[in-house]
């Protein structure tokens, strides 16, 4: 599983004109699950984004996170995270979870967001065509993979 992680002041994402998901201060987390993936990759990523310390303090130090900063979080799936792109110029996502395997573990990671964070998540649409937008605060953004654990 691979997220961009976007620390932002706003954020929403629209499908076929409608607003599926809104928040103010918070995370847009963009996610990408790949046929490896399991649910130790969504356990293990959901307590990293909601325990990474990536808002500030009151000094203005990077030292909040967004559970105890009481921030929301946008969820967004995109396959496109897992292009390949060393072959050609046109990228390949072979590696990007077809919907009947993806599907379940993108509805899985939201009930462990919503159990970690300790509240409803926002989201967008799965494999929906969406419009996204946010202003980055920071800008702060971040990418974090379960399988390489940097």
């Amino acid at each position: 599983m691979r997220a961009v992680i976007q620390r932002v002041s706003e954020a929403s994402v629209t499908t076929e004109g409608k607003i599926t998901g809104i928040i103010k201060n918070g995370l847009l987390v963009l996610l990408g699950i790949e046929n490896a993936d399991g649910t130790a990759d969504l356990e293990w990523l959901s307590a990293k984004m909601v325990n990474m310390r990536i808002f500030n303090d009151q000094q203005g130090v990077m030292n909040v996170s967004i559970k105890d900063a009481g921030g929301d979080i946008l969820l967004v799936s995109q396959f496109t995270l897992h292009a390949s792109t060393q072959k050609g110029n046109r990228p390949s996502y072979s590696r990007a979870g077809k919907g009947d395997f993806a599907v379940p573990l993108y509805e899985k990671m939201i009930v462990q967001l919503e159990k970690d964070l300790g509240k409803k998540i926002q989201t967008g649409t799965f494999g929906a065509d969406m419009k996204v937008t946010l202003t980055n605060d920071g800008p702060v953004t971040i990418i974090i993979d379960s399988k390489n654990k940097e």
